[in-house]
Parts: C-alpha cells; sequence; structure tokens
C-alpha cells in the first residue's frame, strides 16, 4: 500500500498544482502540522478513495463548504472543481442549489468568491 502522505502530496498537487513547495511543507512555526494532517487525512485518504470520482467529490465538497461558511477553503476548491471537470456554470449551480439548503447569504458569499477565483 502506498504511503498516505506521499499517496496525500500526490493528489493535492494533481488538483492544486504549485500550490505546495516540491521540498515539502514549512517545519518548525506554530501549526505546520495542521497542513500534514490534512494532507494525510483528507488528501491522502478521502480523495484518494475509488468511491467517487473526483469530480463528483468537488461538488460534494463545495456544498459542504458554502454551508459552513469555510470562505478561504471554497476558494481553492473552485479551483479545484475546475481541476477535476466541472464547468464555471455547474460551479454556479452548486452555488444557485446550496442557497435553498445553506441560506441566501451563504450562497452570496459563495458567489463572491467564485467569482474572485474565476475571473481571477
Amino acid at each position: 500500500m502506498t504511503d498516505v502522505r506521499e499517496e496525500g502530496y500526490r493528489v493535492f498537487r494533481e488538483m492544486l498544482p504549485d500550490a505546495l513547495p516540491e521540498g515539502g511543507l514549512p517545519r518548525g512555526g506554530f501549526g505546520d502540522e495542521l497542513l500534514e494532517i490534512g494532507i494525510d487525512n483528507v488528501f491522502g485518504r478521502l480523495w484518494a478513495r475509488e468511491g467517487l470520482s473526483r469530480r463528483d467529490r468537488s461538488l460534494v465538497t463545495m456544498g459542504i463548504l458554502i454551508a459552513l461558511g469555510a470562505h478561504d477553503e471554497f476558494g481553492y476548491h473552485v479551483q479545484i472543481a475546475r481541476t477535476n471537470g466541472l464547468t464555471d456554470d455547474e460551479i454556479a449551480e452548486v452555488i444557485y442549489h446550496s442557497s435553498g439548503y445553506a441560506g441566501f447569504p451563504a450562497a452570496n458569499t459563495a458567489c463572491r468568491i467564485a467569482r474572485q477565483v474565476l475571473e481571477g
């Protein structure tokens, strides 16, 4: 079996090229391990699973992040969604659909963030 951290780095780099330095993550500062935990558990264990396509995982993840109001992460996942094959219209549909379940303010904020990322 592939090492979880190696798999996490591979998946993360495929979805967000150039977001991580090739030499690895910075070490020695406050909270540096948090990103490693995310690389291991989110990207190495969840995104690497075969049960859903990356495209489908992007749809689910964006909806969850909108509902949580996780604005910083949502912006990154708009980029990831494009890498995973979603069109701008499909990303907009996720936002529109979330307005009925997560509320208009959450969807409106997500729309603003997505617009910034997509028009970049």
